[in-house]
């Protein structure tokens, strides 16, 4: 879900109203423990989707310089999944434990395994002796290659991106003074293994409406790059960039976003978001 429709900004009282009702709604959710202090780093090679959320749109810059987009051909089948993919990857990784020694079992224990690590909150941790065990592949990635359209299809509707618990989060205005706490706040965090789902935005603009999975940073002292899964490229990790001196976030160019600054914030880690 990196851009929900053509248009480029949100306009007319009635998208507000929805949005702040949608916060408002929310705001009586119960409350989750965050995820605990975990020993083993999240390995993008093994710890991530073999496919893609997929895009409507193909994006480039025209002749003039104008970020255009253009219906993609043939239509993809598998779209606005970037929150799915992003959540479920985490839960495979808090909740979940591999094993290839054991025998690959049928689609329908596969679909029950599955669904029973995307039914636990990915705001929690599941202790090593109490994972579901996933028999006959080494990692997520292979078993994602080898069941796509199950996963696919028991991981999470393309309604669960539009409507997850923290959007309310993004109508409002975001401080540099919010964007450096999100920052040392994502960097402890990722220090003690906690890998963190942020939502990337550019409210009210819609450039950018895109959930990725942070797992690594490296502080430089002048700015934090933080490494991430992006659900749009599973072929290797991303870099979102924090800047001290500006105290922003920048994402860099790619097939469907043209680059600059953009808002962070972090889901899937309390009762609000």
């Amino acid at each position: 879900m990196s851009v929900s429709n053509r248009k480029t900004t949100i306009s007319g009282g009635a998208r507000w109203l929805f949005l702040i009702g949608i916060a408002l709604a929310l705001s009586g959710c119960a409350t989750s423990p965050p995820v605990t202090a975990k020993s083993r780093r999240f390995d993008f090679a093994h710890d991530t989707f073999a496919y893609a959320n997929e895009l409507v749109w193909e994006y480039h810059f025209d002749e003039r310089g104008k970020w255009v987009h253009q219906p993609r051909e043939p239509k993809p089948g598998y779209t606005h999944h970037c929150f799915v993919v992003a959540r479920t990857a985490k839960q495979f990784f808090v909740h979940a434990r591999f094993d290839a020694s054991l025998p690959i079992a049928d689609q329908r224990t596969y679909r029950r395994l599955v669904d029973a690590v995307v039914s636990r909150s990915p705001r929690r941790q599941t202790p090593d002796e109490q994972r579901i065990v996933i028999p006959g592949y080494a990692n997520l990635r292979e078993f994602s290659a080898a069941r796509t359209k199950l996963l696919q299809s028991e991981c999470g509707g393309a309604w669960q991106s539009y409507f997850q618990r923290g959007h309310w989060r993004m109508i409002w205005p975001f401080s540099r003074r919010h964007q450096r706490k999100t920052a040392e706040e994502l960097l402890a965090g990722l220090r003690q293994n906690h890998p963190a789902v942020v939502h990337v935005v550019c409210f009210p603009s819609l450039r950018i409406n895109h959930a990725v999975l942070l797992f690594d940073a490296v502080d430089t002292g002048t700015e934090i790059r933080f490494t991430a899964y992006d659900p749009n490229s599973p072929a290797e990790p991303v870099t979102l960039t924090f800047d001290r001196a500006t105290r922003s976030f920048s994402f860099p160019t790619n097939f469907y976003f043209p680059g600059g600054r953009v808002d962070v914030y972090r889901i899937y880690y309390n009762w609000r978001y």
